[in-house]
């Protein structure tokens, strides 16, 4: 029969043998004679070992009425490991193995030492085993990037506990809790507190000598204006690692964008892939330089400003992080400044290729006189095009025609006036841009389009053909029908978009003048078949002998023959004759 012993441990109440308390009692008596001859800490090494040794049988002690046995001291005593001056009743540990520390695996804390906010980034980056800078810079992408981390890091805050004692802080960088890693890390802490303690005193005894300190006592202004000063720099001191952390993920997020852009532009052709992977911007194979070297030089003129917000960030939130060297400093400026010194011969090449204006006009006679319907109708192309909707747009598309890679562009406009001659026309204003005026005058010539007249039915092409190198050239074409007075005129609805200006006497919209039947008159196009509320503001018509006008100021008619005129306006303001 043995008698049990009530004990406390830690904080953590225990029942243990009489056996088994003898040999913990020569066990904590044998580590505190090995801590005799240096007093520096002793106590605490020796209230954070009591404090590893209950966390360890309360793992092992079940029940609350468990008693603590023999064997459970020895498990302990072979975790905590044997000081080297173990001196204690061999007797008790003849049977005993050498004791060896077990190394227990890592525990996720919160760092108390080396936190930013609640030192969540600092405890995963000991847990998972890389540099704390690394980790919070990781949080920043999650927060700002995704925002699932404004949603994740207090839950982390709140779950994780701190690293307080000793075996804790072991147990977060992954050592081992034993003896001796709890004495090492108890020394340190005393080693730190010794040498600010020791900074301070110094620091008093410069102040003491001083004469500024021989003055007066600072007064309590002085000291509140002290007090908020630390404030203030407080304050600023979280806004500036805030801009730091803005920088990095900045600089982050757009190196990475500039790397996986210069690789589709650049790599696939390197790798010996075919045009139909990437397209290429059209002004670089008209340039005077490269267009592998024109992605260089983009990709150094931006991406060296942003290493240099990265490493400017970096230097923001932690100062162990180092400099550029001065020859990597001159290195990267000169390179920079070369890339600058490239794009702006490109950019003044492809400046010059745009500085002149050039047209080319075509007229042909349509066989149409007056009284005579003519039908207009735009017409597409859906071997070249992959559009599934003809309308005019201001970019153009890549097509191949006949294995010949060429632009495709629908930039065209269409009017309708009026002529005194006798038979239809129809001018036909090619324009472009080039580096001189025949250069530009060549390449709006060359500009492919066409249009069929078949029995009063004209079909216009809605797209002409150009180089595929003029993409940045301003092409376009105006087309003008021409028609003399009392023709006819019927817009299909493939006209609805390509339409541009063109003068009726109802004042309608472009868009709303497909599908209907127009005579021409002096004052333009008379739609014989429109419903009134397509109508604009305004109405006009006559002659030279007669003109009504209808808008929203008034009515206005004018009468006028050989003998005079009579004008007679109908407004707001009443009836006026003159």
């Amino acid at each position: 029969m043995n008698k049990t012993i009530n004990i406390n441990l830690g904080g953590i109440f225990f029942h243990i043998d009489e056996v088994a308390y003898q040999k913990l009692k020569f066990y904590l008596d044998a580590i505190k004679r090995s801590l005799s001859d240096d007093p520096q800490g002793r106590d605490e090494i020796l209230n954070d070992i009591e404090h590893r040794i209950g966390e360890l049988l309360s793992e092992r002690v079940k029940d609350e009425r468990q008693v603590v046995n023999e064997n459970n001291i020895d498990e302990i005593t072979k975790i905590m490991g044997k000081p080297e001056d173990y001196l204690i009743d061999e007797e008790i540990f003849e049977d005993e193995p050498t004791y060896r520390s077990r190394s227990n695996s890592k525990k996720l804390f919160r760092d108390s030492e080396d936190k930013f906010l609640g030192g969540v980034c600092s405890g995963l980056a000991h847990y998972v085993g890389m540099d704390t800078i690394w980790m919070r810079i990781i949080w920043l992408v999650l927060l700002f990037g995704f925002g699932i981390g404004f949603l994740i890091y207090p839950i982390l805050w709140i779950l994780i506990p701190v690293a307080e004692t000793t075996a804790e802080k072991l147990q977060m960088k992954g050592e081992p809790v034993n003896i001796s890693n709890i004495e090492k890390k108890i020394r340190e802490e005393f080693e730190g507190v010794t040498s600010r303690v020791k900074e301070g005193v110094n620091d008093v005894t410069n102040k003491v000598k001083s004469s500024e300190f021989k003055n007066k006592t600072k007064s309590g202004i002085q000291e509140l204006v002290d007090t908020l000063g630390k404030i203030i720099l407080a304050i600023l001191n979280i806004f500036g690692k805030f801009i730091g952390a803005i920088l990095i993920f900045t600089a982050t997020v757009t190196l990475i964008a500039l790397i996986i852009g210069a690789f589709s532009l650049g790599g696939i052709e390197i790798l010996g892939f075919g045009e139909e992977f990437v397209h290429y911007p059209p002004f670089f194979f008209d340039s005077i330089l490269p267009h592998w070297l024109l992605i260089i030089f983009g990709f150094i003129a931006v991406s060296i400003p942003f290493v240099i917000l990265f490493m400017l960030g970096l230097k923001i939130l932690s100062n162990n992080v180092k400099s550029f060297s001065t020859t990597t400093k001159l290195s990267l400026l000169g390179i920079w400044i070369i890339s600058l010194f490239g794009l702006g011969i490109a950019g003044a090449n492809l400046a010059t290729r745009t500085a002149y204006d050039g047209v080319q006009n075509q007229t042909e006679e349509l066989s149409l006189i007056a009284t005579d319907t003519l039908k207009v109708k735009m017409v597409g192309n859906d071997n070249l095009s992959n559009k599934k909707e003809l309308r005019r747009r201001y970019n153009s598309e890549t097509v191949y025609d006949n294995d010949i890679q060429k632009l495709y562009s629908t930039r065209i406009n269409v009017d309708i006036k009026f002529t005194d001659k006798v038979n239809a026309f129809i001018k036909i204003r090619k324009e472009s841009e080039g580096k001189n005026r025949l250069n530009a005058n060549n390449d709006a010539e060359a500009l492919e389009y066409q249009f069929n007249l078949n029995d009063k039915n004209l079909e216009l092409n809605g797209y002409f053909l150009s180089g595929f190198k003029n993409k940045f050239k301003n092409q376009l074409i105006d087309i003008t029908i021409y028609l003399p007075i009392n023709s006819f005129i019927y817009l299909d609805n493939s006209t609805r978009t390509f339409l541009k200006g063109v003068e009726n006497i109802h004042e309608i919209y472009d868009r709303d003048m497909p599908k209907h039947l127009y005579k021409m008159t002096e004052n333009g196009l008379e739609c014989l078949d429109c419903d009134s509320s397509i109508f604009g503001n305004s109405y006009k018509r006559g002659n030279e002998h007669f003109n009504l006008n209808i808008d929203r100021n008034g009515v206005k008619i004018k009468v006028k023959d050989r003998d005079g005129s009579a004008e007679i306006k109908l407004d707001k303001n009443g009836l006026i004759i003159h």
